[in-house]
């Protein structure tokens, strides 16, 4: 190896901690102030019952989808914690979702979060199941392919940043985070996101699919995931561009539209096996205005295209060989929502059709979630 390798291979080594350095570094400007810490303790429970035929099988389910117990908290002025647990459905056990040390300042444009959190990615990931407009996440070969070591989550170090003196507002978003434990690769993933707020802006660096009619928005956000493979010589990515418009209408009602595209080219993806994973979706709601009981009806369609390629060559009972297939993905939901993400009740029909490959299946239900949550100053 040339001293030009070796300074090159130990850059690249370096300059992950580099990064983590310069962070931590920015982030330490203390607020001398009169402060009083707090503490905020929740829960979120995500419970269904579905009608599920997969080859012309029925089976009736009852699932514990997701139970999740919520804790953070201000130590300083400048220093916060979050410790998030979830419930897993298929190992039946409670695994940490979030573990994260927080950095910010006095202005939104600068703040650090070091642990587990969700790297910068495409909006769905940020939203997760609690937070989303559909019932059903994650089934349509499409929203949140990249990587992770359980529910979105890696081990790593961001910075995030709001910026709203302007007419159009800006979120950024960079971090660096742990390939061995996500994928065995030992070089870290490189994560980013960019999105533009046209209209009201997000506060925060979590986000969610819907406001229920309390924003007006048109939001654009591109996220990028890269890894180099084990020489370096080649690199792995996934890119998704994501879009959410949504309209406050008739005194109380909301009118919503998401969409997004996903390309994960040797990086992430729904289907093992294949090394390129692309589609799109679209998504619309509307929010009824009228209060009807405690609550209100909002009815929900999507419909989404994904198509797997790069794969390894099957041979059919024809003979026939094909690399290949596409999955068609359509959701219509009729939710009843009581008090927005803290309790609504949604039935859901997904249909799922593979033109080669999968099997088709379809399933329908009805799911209620509830969250609480209490902040002890």
């Amino acid at each position: 190896m040339t001293v030009t390798q070796v300074t090159g291979v130990s850059f690249r080594r370096f300059l992950p901690a580099c990064f983590v350095g310069l962070l931590i570094l920015c982030a330490l400007p203390i607020r001398a102030q009169t402060f009083q810490p707090t503490f905020t303790v929740g829960a979120g429970i995500q419970t269904d019952y579905q009608h599920v035929e997969a080859n012309a099988a029925p089976d009736d389910q009852f699932s514990l989808g997701h139970a999740r117990i919520y804790l953070g908290g201000d130590i300083t002025p400048n220093i916060s914690a979050m410790f998030n647990t979830d419930y897993s459905t298929s190992t039946n056990t409670l695994q940490i979702l979030d573990a994260v040390a927080e950095f910010h300042t006095t202005s939104p444009m600068f703040n650090v979060w070091f642990g587990r959190f969700l790297p910068p990615s495409d909006r769905d990931n940020f939203t997760g199941p609690f937070y989303a407009n559909e019932w059903y996440m994650f089934q349509d070969g499409i929203q949140d392919g990249y990587s992770s070591v359980f529910q979105g989550r890696d081990n790593g170090i961001a910075y995030w940043g709001d910026f709203k003196a302007m007419p159009v507002k800006i979120k950024a978003s960079i971090g660096v985070f742990d390939g061995s434990s996500v994928d065995g690769d030992k070089n870290v993933i490189w994560a980013g996101r960019l999105q533009f707020d046209f209209w009201d802006p997000e506060n925060g660096y979590y986000l969610n699919s819907t406001y229920y009619g309390d924003k007006n928005l048109i939001a654009l956000g591109v996220a990028t995931q890269a890894q180099a493979d084990a020489t370096g010589s080649a690199t792995a990515e996934g890119t998704t561009v994501d879009i959410l418009l949504e309209k406050k209408v008739l005194n109380g009602g909301a009118f919503t539209v998401e969409s997004e595209f996903a390309d994960y080219n040797g990086f992430g993806g729904y289907y093992a096996g294949y090394g390129n994973d692309t589609g799109t979706y679209g998504l619309v709601s509307f929010l009824e205005p009228k209060v009807i009981g405690i609550g209100k009806f909002e009815f929900l369609g999507k419909y989404a295209i994904a198509d797997a390629t790069h794969g390894a060559f099957k041979v059919d009972e024809h003979g026939a060989r094909f690399q290949s297939f596409r999955q068609d993905t359509t959701e219509v939901d009729v939710d009843y929502i009581i008090k927005q993400f803290d309790a609504r009740l949604m039935s859901f029909y997904l249909n799922k059709h593979y033109n080669e490959v999968n099997l088709d299946s379809w399933a329908a239900g009805i799911g209620l979630q509830i969250q609480l949550s209490k902040t002890i100053k």
